[in-house]
């Protein structure tokens, strides 16, 4: 394989891990504060449906992004609602939650597939651009690209050095001890909770305006799902969720090149390949014991101030 193989097969892993990325960041988010979230799915294609849809509209696709997170917020928020004000299951509302928010965007997206949007298209960055290797690969993509770029160093030092973030935590690994400071558990649980729902939504908002520019039936394609496994092998730290979700891409793309390349393998078989390697770093990460590493209180529900 030469360079010229290997350059742009890099740079469509950067492309195809980055609606990922939005996704996983999100899902750290959430699961910091304590809230287990499986819905990632049905938020990623109710983002991408009002990403598109608002974006056909206005044909403004910078509209169209942020309504993608705005209605992926939406959608989270009542995971919110019954999972901190409610008391609720955390996993059936989750699972609850990807099945309305999948059978919805495909129920109201019907009229729409197969047409498209104003998108995003690639941008070459100043200077970077030019630089040998590195330049193809990371700085010839679309702005969303570049934004995801900076949101896992953002959400790092969120974590580490603000007191916003550090109470964050807080409360996901012991809420007891949050609440008796004086901190309003409820309200930063809701707040995890909403931010992570944006970035997921603005994850499925990055596949209908800049990966694909067009709307169809089960676009996220397990991409949801993909994410919640890769908060496991992120170990709930932003900077492993980009080695994560590049890695998810690289595969992705690969595999789509090896069909163009017209290979004997079973269509089903390279399509499979994805997902079975996220299978196999659920495994490693397992055996490393790091799901040691989840915040303490994840997944269980915790009574709201009277």
């Amino acid at each position: 394989m030469t360079w010229d193989m290997i350059i742009p097969l890099l740079a469509a892993t950067v492309q195809s891990g980055t609606p990922v990325l939005y996704a996983t960041l999100g899902e750290i988010i959430t699961e910091r504060s304590g809230i287990l979230n499986l819905g990632v799915e049905g938020i990623m294609m109710v983002g991408a449906l009002a990403a598109f849809m608002v974006s056909r509209l206005t044909g403004s696709p910078v509209l169209g992004f942020l309504a993608g997170g705005f209605f992926g917020m939406l959608l989270a928020s009542g995971h919110g609602l019954i999972c901190i004000w409610l008391q609720g299951n955390q996993v059936v509302s989750g699972l609850a939650l990807t099945i309305f928010g999948t059978g919805l965007a495909n129920y109201l997206g019907t009229p729409h597939i197969g047409q498209s949007a104003p998108g995003f298209s690639p941008v070459p960055f100043p200077v970077l651009s030019h630089i040998p290797i590195i330049g193809p690969i990371f700085f010839q993509h679309d702005i969303l690209v570049y934004i995801s770029y900076i949101i896992p160093p953002l959400i790092w030092l969120f974590f580490k050095n603000t007191r916003w973030g550090l109470r964050l935590r807080s409360v996901g690994e012991y809420p007891g001890a949050a609440a008796a400071a004086g901190l309003n558990v409820t309200h930063y649980q809701n707040a995890g909770v909403l931010a992570g729902g944006f970035l997921a939504g603005l994850g499925g908002a990055y596949l209908s305006l800049a990966y694909t520019h067009l709307w169809t039936t089960g676009l996220t394609g397990g991409r949801g799902w993909i994410a919640v496994a890769l908060v496991i092998f992120a170990f709930w730290h932003p900077f492993r969720a980009v080695t994560g979700a590049y890695l998810f891409g690289g595969v992705m793309a690969f595999q789509f090149r090896l069909q163009a390349m017209g290979t004997h393998l079973p269509s089903s078989l390279l399509l499979m390949l994805p997902y079975a390697l996220t299978v196999i770093v659920l495994v490693f990460a397992s055996k490393r014991g790091k799901g040691d590493n989840a915040p303490a209180w994840l997944g269980i529900n915790v009574e709201p101030p009277e």
